[in-house]
């Protein structure tokens, strides 16, 4: 299957009535695909029901379609089994749950290694932890260009070390993490990895097999699903060892005034009514995904970031945050701009119909580690085409121009 970004771009309604867009902000949230948004049409139209809860034709046909969502999920993952696929509120709320669940387990003394590297989703919940458990925090060592230094994972994977919880791709600097050393360190101390995927799940079918961690969490809205709905994906014997995050309906065995019991995974980690329409949307787009050309898809990407670098590099003042090695990130690029903040590079930006983000990204610590306050940052996904780098390269030259 060939693959032609426009015609891609077609998929996705608000691209396709939007024809001058030059949407650069994917990182933050994706586009929602037609096929998802057909899927949460269907649903909410013809079988809007509770889930695990009605004996009626209409409550069973929601009960199927969200099982089937989590079958999706489970194949775009190479999960071993739709059970170990828990549906969240989005990836921050994954991490929350093994924050607080595994973090149960977790003694005074007992360490959790991460790096400066991690989207605050990855970073708070872990201080969080450390005020409520006594635990320890380390820190993987970094290289000058943002990437965790895998020479020396001993400063920071000990044997006092219970958990890894890593970045697979930054959300600023769109490095990619090599995992098997990380992995292969927390197994040699009998540690445990969690590895957030937010950015990396956009970008074609995750193999958590492969990947060897423990925990993988994603969103819904960065994988061209709708927004509100997360995956925590945990391996079978490590859910099953986990107490519930949240207690309510439907994650229990028995109630009784005295006692409570609980589910097996997934249930345990869904109490209340879940995402049910939002689910169904995310098992859609991730099925769509499948059948995609990947290869030509991420061919196309690095084209168009290798086009991105080189005219950024053109530019007086810029300062590029993380590798400059196209095969290193990401078709994901931060940078800064002397003298000139970025809210205001993004609202000139926005005259010239770019949409890109700026800010601190939710990475302060990294952003401490660079040296800066704040960044401009351009995400690209497959509906992305070489006029809409040249648009955000115009755009600059002009906000170069106008705010130096």
């Amino acid at each position: 299957m060939s693959f032609d970004a426009l015609s891609w771009r077609g998929q996705f309604p608000l691209l396709a009535s939007h024809p001058q867009l030059h949407y650069l902000d994917s990182a933050a949230t994706s586009q929602i695909c037609r096929a998802a948004f057909d899927a949460v049409g269907l649903h909410e139209l013809g079988r809007r029901a509770n889930v695990l809860r009605g004996t009626y034709r209409l409550a069973e046909m929601a009960d199927a379609a969200y099982e089937d969502a989590r079958r999706q999920v489970a194949a775009y993952l190479n999960a071993g089994s739709a059970d170990e696929v828990v549906f969240t509120s989005g990836a921050t709320a994954s991490i929350n749950l093994v924050a607080h669940a595994f973090g149960e387990g977790l003694q005074p003394g007992d360490e959790v290694a991460l790096s400066l590297a991690e989207h605050h989703s990855n970073f708070v919940p872990w201080q969080m932890l450390r005020a409520r458990r006594g635990v320890a925090l380390r820190f993987l060592p970094l290289a000058a260009d943002g990437r965790i230094d895998l020479s020396r994972l001993e400063q920071a994977v000990t044997p006092r070390c219970r958990l890894v919880a890593v970045t697979q791709a930054s959300n600023v600097t769109g490095a990619v993490t090599d995992l098997a050393p990380l992995v292969a360190a927390a197994r040699a101390v009998g540690a445990r990895v969690l590895v957030d995927g937010a950015q990396a799940a956009q970008h074609g079918p995750v193999d958590v097999t492969a990947l060897g961690c423990d925990f993988y969490a994603f969103s819904g809205h960065k994988v061209f699903a709708p927004n509100g709905v997360g995956v925590l994906w945990g391996r079978a014997a490590e859910l099953e060892r986990l107490p519930p995050f949240l207690g309510g309906g439907g994650m229990i065995g028995r109630v009784t005034a005295a006692d409570t019991t609980w589910a097996p995974p997934p249930r345990r980690f869904e109490a209340g009514t879940p995402p049910i329409a939002q689910a169904v949307g995310l098992g859609a787009a991730l099925d769509w995904l499948r059948q995609q050309p990947w290869p030509e898809m991420r061919s196309h990407g690095e084209h168009l970031l290798g086009r991105l670098l080189d005219g950024l590099e053109a530019l007086p003042g810029l300062t590029l945050l993380g590798p400059r090695q196209p095969e290193h990130r990401l078709p994901l690029v931060s940078f800064s701009l002397a003298g000139i903040h970025p809210h205001d590079a993004c609202q000139v930006l926005d005259q010239h119909g770019v949409a890109v983000r700026g800010g601190h990204l939710c990475a302060q610590p990294l952003m401490d580690y660079f040296g800066v306050t704040a960044a401009v940052r351009a995400s690209l996904a497959p509906y992305n085409t070489e006029e809409d780098v040249a648009a955000l390269l115009a755009g600059l030259e002009d906000v170069v121009r106008r705010l130096s």
